[in-house]
């Protein structure tokens, strides 16, 4: 039998939040899918630490993380996979991706792998940044306002998120709360 574990994860609004997850893989052909977004502004503080412990072979998870940080915020991902030696052919990828829309936001993404078995297929990744120049010139050169083109940037980036959700009513509706949620910003060069 396959057990298969999925999660979405979404935070907004919280001035200081901390969210702890712990997930132990203890069955052949396990899979585990966990994916989260987050928004912080003004001042908020947000740790995320997911640990995901592989202790069976032939079992697998994905972590997949995206924040969008804006004003003074800041933001923690602390991600571990911990492959025991006995959880040969394990297959796990880890990422944490975040865009940054001040020069006051900051992100401390540390995401780690502990590797104890030989034959794995095991990844992780980090990045933090904003859009690039190009992106926006694009958007523009079709005649779309530096706001519009703004919004539709960062909610793109969202979505990669957000349009994972099977059930249409729960993802029209985190949709709309992030649509609602997003910082006037316009990225400017």
């Amino acid at each position: 039998m396959t057990v298969v574990l999925i999660l979405h994860h979404f935070f907004h609004g919280a001035n200081i939040g901390r969210y702890d997850l712990k997930v132990l893989i203890d069955g052949e052909r396990a899979h585990c899918d966990l994916k989260g977004l987050y928004l912080t502004s003004d001042e908020q503080h947000l740790d995320n630490f997911i640990n995901i412990d592989h202790s069976k072979p032939n079992s697998s998870s994905n972590l997949f993380y995206k924040g969008i940080l804006s004003g003074k915020s800041r933001a923690v991902f602390g991600g571990t996979v911990l492959v025991r030696k006995e959880a040969q052919k394990t297959f796990s990828v880890q990422s944490d991706k975040n865009l940054i829309l001040s020069d006051q936001a900051e992100v401390d993404s540390k995401p780690a792998l502990f590797i104890y078995a030989d034959d794995v297929q095991c990844a992780h990744g980090a990045s933090a940044g904003n859009i690039d120049e190009d992106s926006i010139f694009y958007m523009r050169s079709r005649g779309i306002d530096l706001e519009t083109a703004s919004k539709l940037l960062i909610y793109g980036f969202a979505d990669e998120i957000i349009s994972q959700i099977e059930q249409i009513e729960f993802r029209d509706f985190i949709a709309d709360k992030f649509l609602e949620s997003l910082p006037d910003y316009k990225f400017e060069f």
